[in-house]
């Protein structure tokens, strides 16, 4: 059997259509003793979540600026190991995508200054605003912020004899998926979480679709206001469904 040479493994460190939070332990030193590059998808966790880019080798490590940072969508922050420039400069080819050309946006910090695309200057300032804010709150705050009220969503979710999706020590922060109670129509119940509280849930994707619900609690959403706020409009509008339930903001005013 002839052996395979992976050129990278890439992995989403925040599973949004799940509510998984991949564990990165370990995933570097598989890649490296195959030569391959580790590339992590920290879109939903950047801000959220400890990422730990140099603690855990990531090679590639990109994200997005509307979730846990809280800036407007329109930036990818990206960084590279030495060992991806490496591999990106010994290239025999050139790069396909203009775009994703990563050797021509390089040349930005070098002596010629290569003309690659005209920056977004107003979102560069946003990331900046919105980078300070975080380092003003604190990295370690922040991620202590998320979790808290991640636990307490899940405080009241189960108190009103709703399960989560995903078992405590792989659950997302930013993103807590919620298993749709049998005989309860997912649509309908957003539906009502969003005409009657102008309150907007995802619902579950691909074979998720109709089984889960997904609450978001990112950045600047993420506060006990929202966390007490979802709770209740949720309970009323199982209530209206049909679905009698406890309330779940006793539980989650505990965990405060």
């Amino acid at each position: 059997m002839k052996s395979s040479k992976p050129r990278a493994l890439a992995i989403v460190h925040a599973e949004t259509s799940t509510g998984v939070l991949q564990d990165l332990t370990g995933l570097a030193e598989l890649a490296h003793g195959k030569g391959a590059l580790l590339v992590v998808d920290a879109v939903t966790s950047l801000g959220g979540h400890p990422v730990g880019v140099d603690r855990n080798a990531i090679d590639v490590c990109y994200s997005g600026t509307q979730k846990c940072l809280g800036a407007p969508p329109g930036l990818a922050p990206i960084t590279f190991s030495e060992r991806a420039l490496e591999r990106i400069r010994a290239r025999k080819s050139k790069v396909q995508s203009w775009y994703l050309d990563m050797t021509m946006v390089e040349k930005y910090w070098g002596s010629d200054r290569t003309y690659h695309h005209t920056a977004p200057i107003s979102m560069n300032y946003a990331l900046r605003e919105a980078l300070r804010i975080v380092c003003d709150e604190g990295l370690e705050a922040r991620w202590r912020r998320h979790e808290l009220n991640h636990r307490a969503l899940v405080a009241g979710i189960e108190a009103m004899g709703l399960e989560m999706n995903v078992a405590p020590e792989h659950r997302l922060w930013s993103l807590n998926a919620v298993r749709v109670p049998a005989g309860v129509d997912d649509a309908r119940v957003r539906g009502r979480l969003l005409n009657d509280s102008n309150i907007e849930i995802g619902g579950g994707l691909g074979p998720l679709k109709g089984k889960i619900w997904r609450i978001g609690l990112m950045g600047s959403g993420s506060s006990r206001e929202n966390v007490l706020l979802v709770l209740e409009a949720l309970r009323r509008a199982l209530d209206a469904e049909g679905f009698s339930c406890a309330s779940g903001m006793e539980a989650a005013q505990g965990t405060y």
